[in-house]
C-alpha cells in the first residue's frame, strides 16, 4: 500500500487550509506505516515503551471520534476500544491486525470529515465535557493538527526502528 499525501495551499482560506494541513498530517501517520506487516506494526520498537505504530493509529482513531463525533457533533457514544473511556487501551495493540486498527481509524476520519464539511462555519461549537468548556470546531481542528504532528514524531522514530526507514 502507498499512500498519497498532498502538500497544504500555499494560498487559501482559513478552512481550506486547516483542512489541509489535517489531511496531510492524517497521511503522513498512514505512510509512515505503509508496508510494514501487522507483527512489525505491533513492534515495540523503543523500549522500555510499548508504543507501537498499530497503538498510534488506534489512538488517533479514539482521538478522531472524540473530538469531532463525541464534542463537535455530541453523539453519546463509548470509545472505540473502551467502553469505560479509557484511552490508553487503544495503545495495546498487541491483538491487534493493520485491517481492524485502519478500518476503524478510516471509518472516523470519514466522520470528521463528513462533520467539519457539514458544519455551517469554524465558530460552530461543542461541548468538551472533560474541560468543561465548549470548544469551536477551529480550536478542534487546531488541537487534531497538534495531535498528528506530535504523535508522527513519534512514528517517525517508531519507523525507523522497525526497519531503519528515515523521513516522510
Amino acid at each position: 500500500m502507498t499512500t498519497e499525501r498532498i502538500g497544504p495551499p500555499l494560498t487559501a482560506g482559513e478552512r481550506e487550509t486547516l483542512r489541509a494541513f489535517l489531511d496531510y498530517h492524517r497521511a503522513t501517520l498512514a505512510m509512515k506505516c505503509d508496508g510494514l506487516s501487522d507483527e512489525e506494526l505491533r513492534r515495540r520498537s523503543m523500549p522500555p515503551s510499548t508504543l507501537t505504530l498499530l497503538g498510534l493509529v488506534r489512538h488517533m482513531a479514539e482521538v478522531e471520534r472524540t473530538w469531532f463525533r463525541r464534542v463537535i457533533n455530541a453523539e453519546d457514544i463509548p470509545l472505540v476500544w473502551s467502553d469505560e473511556g479509557d484511552y490508553q487501551v487503544a495503545y495495546n495493540a498487541e491483538t491487534s491486525t493493520r485491517a481492524e486498527a485502519f478500518d476503524a481509524w478510516q471509518a472516523e476520519v470519514e466522520h470528521s470529515r463528513r462533520i467539519e464539511r457539514e458544519a455551517e462555519s469554524l465558530d460552530v461549537t461543542g461541548y468538551q465535557k472533560s474541560w468543561g468548556e465548549k470548544v469551536s470546531l477551529r480550536l478542534v481542528m487546531l488541537h487534531l493538527i497538534h495531535e498528528y504532528a506530535r504523535h508522527n514524531g513519534h512514528a517517525d522514530f517508531l519507523r525507523e526502528g522497525v526497519d531503519g526507514t528515515v523521513g516522510a
